[in-house]
């Protein structure tokens, strides 16, 4: 299932009970209710595409890689220069006259043989931007993490100040329940401390849980982008679809995996360093010419000048300065290979471990749902049999903690399947934009 597709098709009661909360929050605290910002997933991810400073940065990256592509490449391009210039020249001397030199040209240049060492510099920056390029998609992996995770911790801590207050509601019936029968003589004064010791504790769990909203709220502002922080309401369900048991092929997605293509382009681009380093001892052939106009005195100048020709060079000795280069650059290219193949089994262990929390998160779910329907069933036998004399007080109140206990453990279970899930989706490298 992709995880746009998390979002509210209708109010439960518990979303109307949410909803009342913030409502009721906004009117204590003064602030205005139109303040509360609901923002879906997909919004989210938009919002974060345009603001993230580490998204800039990588663009930012790529975009200089881009341009080193086209600096290396330029030199075997023409290389055309102009130039205009002026002199004038006098003398204290009485005999010598003063004079002016005006003149302008054209020159180029254009390389034609230098025995591939710019050929393989030009591959080795189209390698770089490669590199850059799933830089690029890695980061965008690790956003879309951050922000699922900010997301769903929103998300979760929502639905727990719903059943926070749900569990205190419970509390303080279960406190009146208990005085009366403290007034009627069948329950003694431990019991009924015990209760308010209990209704305390949710009350305090509200408290928290409100807490853990609003600090939610500012790392999500901050997942987003955002320098402010904002009061945000995140929408959506914990509602899923399956998940194929059978185990994807880890090998193909290790090899796809941005980070291991990534180190593969920068090992690619140490290759073809290495080669233009052991190239750099060919002769360099290049042809020039310029043409132009100069005189004295006059302007516009109206003597033609010309020149044509051709430029050899080949280095003979450069003081071992030249193997030396090649054999650091072989040393790159080994340390790449070898970085390569450590990236490569770093990633199909990730996708092992996940994959495999995927699945057990699942599999917790379904168990922790279980649990919860037993509790709950349990939790009215017992409140039957409770009020008849059938169960002593400590009886009942094990089952009711039980029950509390089973709602927040069926919460975390469902949070913890959605980020095991965007775990999982970042261990294939999908971007967020993907």
């Amino acid at each position: 299932m992709r995880d746009n597709t998390v979002v509210v098709h209708c109010f439960t009661k518990a979303g109307m009970l949410f909803m009342l909360f913030f409502i009721l929050q906004g009117c204590l605290t003064g602030l205005p209710v139109y303040a509360q910002e609901v923002l879906k997933w997909q919004q989210c991810v938009s919002e974060a595409l345009q603001a993230r400073p580490d998204l800039a940065a990588a663009e930012a990256s790529l975009h200089q890689a881009e341009a080193q592509k086209k600096i290396t490449a330029s030199v075997e391009r023409p290389q055309v220069n102009a130039s205009l210039s002026g002199k004038r020249s006098d003398s204290t001397q009485e005999k010598l006259d003063s004079n002016s030199t005006f003149s302008y040209s054209v020159s180029a240049s254009q390389l034609l043989y230098d025995g591939g060492v710019t050929g393989s510099k030009v591959d080795a920056s189209k390698e770089t931007l490669n590199a850059e390029e799933q830089a690029f998609r890695l980061v965008s992996s690790e956003a879309r993490l951050s922000l699922r995770r900010a997301f769903v911790e929103l998300l979760k801590t929502q639905k727990l100040v719903v059943l926070a207050k749900e569990i205190e509601e419970r509390r303080r019936e279960n406190v009146e329940f208990l005085k009366l029968r403290y007034e009627a003589g069948r329950e003694h004064i431990g019991s009924l401390r015990r209760s308010e010791a209990d209704l305390a504790e949710a009350e305090f769990e509200v408290a928290q849980a409100e807490r853990g909203v609003v600090l939610a709220q500012s790392q999500l502002s901050s997942a987003l982008g955002r320098d402010e922080r904002s009061s945000l309401i995140a929408e959506g369900s914990f509602a899923v679809e399956g998940f194929s048991e059978k185990a994807p092929d880890f090998t193909t997605l290790a090899k796809g995996h941005p980070e291991v293509l990534q180190f593969e382009a920068s090992t690619r681009a140490a290759r073809y360093e290495h080669e233009a380093s052991k190239k750099s001892l060919s002769p360099e052939l290049s042809l020039n010419s310029s043409f132009g106009r100069s005189s004295f005195e006059n302007w516009p100048p109206d003597e033609l000048d010309w020149s044509a020709g051709f430029e050899l060079s080949l280095p003979l000795y450069t003081g071992g300065g030249t193997e030396a280069a090649a054999a650091k650059a072989l040393g790159a290219v080994n340390e790449q290979i070898s970085k390569s193949r450590g990236v490569y089994l770093e990633v199909l262990d990730t996708l092992e471990e996940r994959w495999k929390n995927v699945r057990d998160a699942a599999e917790n779910l379904k168990v922790q749902e279980k649990y919860l329907e037993s509790a709950n069933l349990r939790s009215t036998i017992a409140n039957a049999q409770y009020s008849n004399g059938l169960i002593s007080f400590d009886d009942w109140v094990i089952i009711e903690d039980n029950l509390v206990s089973s709602k927040k453990s069926h919460l975390n279970a469902q949070a913890q399947l959605f980020v095991a899930r965007a775990e999982w989706t970042q261990a294939k490298g999908v971007g967020l934009n993907e």
